[in-house]
């Protein structure tokens, strides 16, 4: 068995916190539902488990470590803060860290019924986020993975991969898409200095309670760049008809800024899309429930709102 295979168990989690952290073993452990490159489980009331499962490489959890402390004390929203490392060892040979819960129901199972409120929250949240982050903070090229990370004209291989791999008569209408593509591939270049960012900010990576946004999770792709990437969530997340008051309460998002973060947008609705996709044809990682929320994040992009 690999430890790829390794499986997940409450009693493996326990056994783990009995060897390392054994104050924390008595506490109450159960299955989060849902996570792909990691695993969680809650831990009491307050905390949560993250354990590294099919993410290749341990720096995301450790990227989160060294992060998240500096930055959680200045952001608007609640973020999952670590509180205990958990060391590979031979009963689990990767890496596990104790952080803090952040309640609320991920948004590709919920639902923002309070489209104003949510996009005065988001606009803050990335207001108090994207400040011009130290020359040690990870850069795009940290990840490997440059369809996420650069400006829209070096991602068009990217976008191509996910277009293509989908259904036509789900995309709909291809050209309306490529437009939005091309204009953003057009816009002019980020020349500020780079900023933090979230760097992945999709449906299962923030939380809604009462209608809205409250809470943001999974910084494992944090990096320093362009804010259009995390600007994308103004379609992404957004109910339709917010995208403007979102800008408006930004207030820092010029007009090169938009069209590469509504490119950015349409390019991570196909990847939801996608998912879905594979979700629907019993794919390993696919997952269905992310197709609906991609197709109405890209009708939402080509609309404009």
């Amino acid at each position: 068995m690999t430890d790829t295979e390794i499986e997940i168990t409450a009693d493996l989690v326990r056994d783990l916190l009995q060897e390392q952290h054994p104050d924390l073993a008595g506490l109450a452990i159960r299955e989060v539902v849902g996570g792909w490159g990691n695993q969680m489980w809650r831990l009491g009331d307050e905390l949560v488990v993250r354990m590294q499962r099919m993410d290749r490489t341990p720096e995301f959890q450790l990227k989160e470590r060294r992060w998240l402390p500096v930055l959680a004390p200045r952001l608007p929203l609640p973020v999952p803060t670590p509180v205990r490392f958990g060391e590979p060892s031979e009963r689990f040979p990767k890496h596990w860290t104790v952080m803090t819960w952040v309640p609320g129901e991920p948004l590709d199972h919920g639902s923002i019924s309070r489209g104003a409120h949510a996009a005065d929250t988001l606009a803050g949240f990335l207001r108090a986020l994207h400040v011009e982050a130290p020359a040690e903070a990870p850069a795009s090229s940290d990840l490997g993975a440059s369809v996420r990370r650069e400006h829209p004209k070096r991602c068009t291989g990217g976008f191509e991969q996910f277009l293509q791999a989908i259904d036509p008569d789900a995309v709909g209408d291809v050209r309306a898409v490529r437009a939005v593509w091309a204009d953003a591939v057009a816009a002019p270049e980020w020349e500020g200095p780079p900023m933090w960012l979230h760097g992945d900010l999709h449906p299962a990576n923030v939380v809604v309670s009462d209608g809205t946004l409250s809470g943001v999770i999974d910084f494992g792709a944090l990096f320093a760049g362009d804010p259009a990437w995390d600007l994308a969530a103004a379609w992404v997340l957004l109910p339709a008809g917010t995208a403007s008051r979102f800008f408006d309460a930004y207030a820092h998002a010029d007009e090169a800024a938009i069209r590469r973060a509504r490119g950015l947008a349409a390019m991570k609705s196909l990847f939801l899309m996608l998912m879905g996709q594979n979700g629907d044809r019993g794919l390993p990682g696919g997952k269905p429930h992310w197709g609906p929320a991609g197709r109405a994040a890209l009708d939402r992009v080509l609309k404009g709102v």
